[in-house]
């Protein structure tokens, strides 16, 4: 079914309060339209949609969709958690669609630059936006997280560049028909939907077919034997590490992500001198090894979204290289995402913590799934101590805070906590009042 955005006057969100989700919500409202919504729970997405002045109702049910709209939109979530509520939207006389299939409304027309990969999609986007921010493109951007220029998921710009995030889960990037197409790395992950690497590459291979210029990759990620149109340049990323300066958030992952973004700024004509200046100053972004603050007694303290190995591993080397070994103990408390992904990645679960001084686990956030009873945290924390000699999993958060507050963390320590879930909420409660001076 189209969809003419300009036609409709009254939207409703399942789910709101999604990274994704409430990007979209806040484009509609800006553009006029009447928006409101539901999420299970209050959070800071919430708030400050709410703040702006769209009613949001913390509930879910089909009974909460106001009369009168013209449009629900919905977090892809929902087909898994309420299949009720979903096959009552499906069945009612409302138009509706999911926050994948509003990107291709959004961006259509739109030179658009989609960001896709395993890891480092979100930090690259907000490269991107910031560099062609600064380059005064005056872009349209939607990213993952929240960037620190603007406090927010969203970025309304006048120009006809249009910086998208680009997820892989269930093929959601499919909808969108870039201009020009980043992919980041390709890893199995989203095990859960997709059957293996070649299956991820696969769904990536019909991105690229779908591109209608530039694919910035490593090309070593992309299938042996695989090729693409004719009008398709492949440019490969690689070969602009060189180019990428020295930058204010640590890890080689980074600057990986920094090296698609200098390429990108080749294609766009942005002088690599100007390109370079913008990354220098790029300072990261919500839950990607976001310094949170500093306790009274001097223990630093992160929060990241890390909840693939690659990740925690990428993480953990990134802060060694703040705090090398014997300046600072890194304390992490992780909270596993999802029982298939932690299933599937077991054995490299068990050894992407070694630069870390105390690993404490969580129980797994399992989200969309039913539990597994053939994966737990306390299987896993039993093979990373057969491995390195020290981890512990907590039975819940109230555990989980008791411990750390008895630790008496002081000026030797890092601590961060990990997950795409909810490890941070343990911080919150246990560490209330952060300093947020630098005191290092």
């Amino acid at each position: 079914m189209n969809l003419d955005l300009s036609k409709i006057k009254k939207v409703f969100f399942v789910g709101i309060g999604g990274i994704g989700i409430s990007a979209i919500a806040r484009l509609m409202f800006l553009e006029g339209k009447e928006v409101s919504g539901s999420d299970m729970s209050e959070g800071e997405l919430t708030r400050e949609l709410m703040g702006l002045g769209i009613k949001i109702t913390i509930g879910q049910g089909f009974e909460l969709i106001p009369a009168g709209v013209d449009l629900i939109v919905y977090t892809i979530a929902i087909p898994h958690y309420d299949p009720k509520l979903f096959e009552q939207i499906k069945n009612s006389s409302i138009p509706y669609k999911s926050y994948p299939q509003m990107l291709h409304y959004v961006t259509d027309n739109k030179y658009t630059i989609a960001v896709s990969g395993t890891h480092g999609k979100t930090t690259t986007t907000a490269m991107i936006g910031k560099m062609l921010m600064d380059a005064k493109l005056d872009p349209s951007i939607i990213v993952g997280s929240l960037l620190k220029e603007s406090k927010s998921n969203l970025v309304v710009g006048k120009g006809n560049y249009f910086v998208v995030e680009a997820c892989e889960y269930e093929r959601s990037f499919l909808n969108i028909n870039p201009t020009v197409l980043v992919i980041t790395n390709m890893e199995p992950d989203h095990l859960d939907y997709y059957k293996d690497l070649a299956d991820i590459q696969s769904a990536f291979s019909s991105l690229i077919n779908q591109t209608k210029s530039f694919v910035i990759c490593n090309p070593k990620d992309l299938p042996i034997g695989q090729t693409y149109g004719e009008n398709i340049k492949i440019m490969d990323y690689t070969a602009y590490l060189d180019k990428v300066p020295k930058l204010s958030v640590p890890g080689i992952h980074n600057r990986m992500n920094a090296a698609c973004a200098m390429a990108l700024a080749e294609i766009l004509n942005i002088p690599a001198d100007q390109a370079s200046i913008s990354l220098a100053g790029f300072e990261g972004t919500w839950r990607r090894l976001e310094k949170k603050g500093m306790t009274r007694e001097g223990t630093i303290v992160y929060d990241d979204y890390a909840h693939h190995p690659t990740e925690v591993r990428a993480s953990l080397e990134a802060l060694r290289e703040v705090y090398p070994k014997g300046t600072k103990n890194i304390t992490v408390l992780f909270q596993p995402h999802l029982y298939s992904r932690t299933k599937a990645l077991f054995d490299e679960f068990v050894t992407c913590f070694d630069q870390a001084d105390n690993v404490f686990l969580l129980p797994i956030y399992f989200a969309r799934e039913n539990p597994d009873p053939e994966v737990s945290s306390t299987k896993l924390a039993e093979a990373i101590r057969a491995h390195r000699g020290e981890a512990v999993a907590f039975e819940d958060f109230t555990v989980a805070e008791d411990w750390i507050s008895k630790m008496k963390l002081g000026p030797k320590d890092v601590f961060v906590t990990m997950g795409a879930g909810e490890a941070y909420k343990v911080a919150e409660k246990v560490f209330p009042d952060l300093e947020s001076g630098p005191r290092e």
